[in-house]
């Protein structure tokens, strides 16, 4: 859902018109200015988090089911869901079917 080059100018052009060009000069600057103080101080957090403790602990959670991003993962995962208990049901009917053989083999013994 981004934005798109037409809505930026759009939103120029309006912010153009209220303000006027040095004031939204001014304003740019100062976003730009907040935004870099903002990237400094994420990256100093992450400098500072034990990600050698952090590794480790997710290391000892079982590992969770996928959450799909998107629906295409979505219908990716219910149909091959799907196939593998297919697969499990034919291959659970398979062995029902042998150990009913073996049964009548070793009764007609």
């Amino acid at each position: 859902m981004g934005f798109h080059l037409v809505d930026i100018l759009i939103v120029a052009a309006i912010g153009l018109a209220l303000f006027g060009p040095k004031a939204l000069q001014s304003m740019a600057r100062n976003t730009g200015r907040g935004l870099g103080q903002v990237k400094d101080v994420k990256d100093k957090f992450l400098a500072d988090l034990p990600m050698e403790d952090i590794s480790k602990v997710t290391e000892q959670i079982p590992k969770l089911p996928q959450i799909p991003l998107n629906s295409r993962q979505a219908i990716q995962m219910l149909v091959t869901s799907d196939i593998t208990e297919k697969k499990e049901q034919e291959t659970g009917k398979g062995e029902a079917t042998e150990n009913r053989r073996e049964v009548k083999l070793e009764e007609s013994h």
